[in-house]
C-alpha cells in the first residue's frame, strides 16, 4: 500500500485528508505537496516489496496551473494495479526488443519508476511539461530510485513538434489525471495519436479521478473517438474498496455528490481501430 514517509514528516494536508477519510469516508484525491517526500510500498505479491521514494516537484510560478505538485490518487491506483496494463502481452519472446512504454504527465514519476523497477522487459520514458523545476525533480527521482538505465526523462509539451519524443513510437502510453481540463483535450489527443505505435496491440491506458465531474471525461472520450481512436474499455473502479468495478456511465452525474465521486477513478483503454493498422 502507499504510505506517507513518517508521522514526523507528514504533510499537514495529508493528516487532514486522512482524518476526513476516517471520520466521514471523504476520500482524498491527492497525497502530499510540493517539496515534501512521499514513500510508496508496492502491495502486490509479485513486487518483492518494491519501494519508491519520491520528492514531490514544484513548478515555476508561471506553470502552477499544471497541478504537478502532488501524487494523485489515480497514480497510486495505477501503481497498485500494474498487472492490468498487461505489458507482458506486448512481447512474445525474450529475444524481442523491450516493450516501449511512455507516461505522459508523469509528475513525481511514481508509475514510471515502479514499472521500471518491477518489469525488466520494459523501456520506460517518463515525460512532463518542460518546466525546469519539474523536470529536475522528476529526473532526480528516477536517479535516486536506481532506474536510470531503464527509465529516461524527456520534457514534452503536448502537441509540440520540436520534441525528441515526436521521433519515437510507443507500444503502451499511460497517463494519470490528465483529463481534468477540457481545454487541453485537443492537444492531449494529438499527442496520443502522434506517439502511439500503429499496431493492433498498441494501447493507451488513462486513469482519471472524477473531481472535475463526469461530463469532462465524457467530452474527452467523444473527442478521442472523433480523432480516430477506439474506446476499448471504460471502467469505474472504487479506490476505497478493493476490486469493486462497474461500467462507465455519465448519467451518474445526476445523482452522485462530491463525496461519492472521490471514491472512484475511471480506467479508460484506447486503441487504434482495426482498419487503421
Amino acid at each position: 500500500m502507499s504510505q506517507p514517509p513518517s508521522d514526523s514528516d507528514s504533510d499537514p494536508e495529508d493528516i487532514l485528508s486522512t482524518s476526513l477519510q476516517t471520520l466521514y469516508g471523504y476520500a482524498p484525491i491527492s497525497h502530499s505537496s510540493q517539496g515534501r517526500d512521499f514513500t510508496y510500498i508496492a502491495k502486490t505479491s509479485s513486487s518483492g516489496g518494491s519501494v519508491v521514494k519520491l520528492r514531490i516537484p514544484d513548478t515555476q510560478p508561471a506553470n502552477w496551473a499544471l497541478h504537478a505538485s502532488s501524487v494523485w490518487v489515480s497514480s497510486v491506483y495505477l501503481a497498485d494495479h500494474l498487472e492490468d496494463l498487461c505489458l507482458g502481452h506486448h512481447q512474445s519472446s525474450p529475444s524481442e526488443n523491450k516493450v516501449r512504454v511512455l507516461e505522459l504527465g508523469a509528475g513525481a514519476g511514481l508509475p514510471s519508476i515502479l514499472i521500471a523497477k518491477m518489469i525488466h522487459s520494459v523501456q520506460m520514458i517518463a515525460s512532463d511539461f518542460p518546466d525546469d523545476d519539474l523536470i529536475r525533480t522528476l529526473t532526480d527521482n528516477v536517479h535516486n530510485n536506481g532506474v536510470s538505465d531503464q527509465c529516461r526523462v524527456v520534457p514534452y509539451a503536448w502537441g509540440a513538434e520540436d520534441s525528441s519524443l515526436t521521433r519515437e513510437l510507443f507500444d503502451v502510453i499511460v497517463a494519470c489525471d490528465t483529463l481534468w481540463n477540457s481545454d487541453l483535450h485537443p492537444l492531449f489527443i494529438d499527442a496520443l495519436c502522434t506517439l502511439l505505435k500503429k499496431t493492433s496491440d498498441a494501447r493507451i491506458h488513462l486513469i482519471a479521478g472524477l473531481h472535475t465531474g463526469r461530463y469532462t471525461l465524457q467530452a474527452f472520450m467523444d473527442a478521442a473517438r472523433s480523432a480516430g481512436l477506439d474506446i476499448r474499455n471504460a471502467q469505474e473502479r472504487k479506490v476505497t474498496s478493493g476490486c469493486v468495478q462497474r461500467e462507465w456511465s455519465v448519467s451518474r452525474a445526476e445523482t452522485e455528490n462530491e463525496q461519492e465521486r472521490r471514491q472512484w477513478v475511471v480506467w479508460i483503454t484506447l486503441a487504434w481501430p482495426s482498419e487503421r493498422v
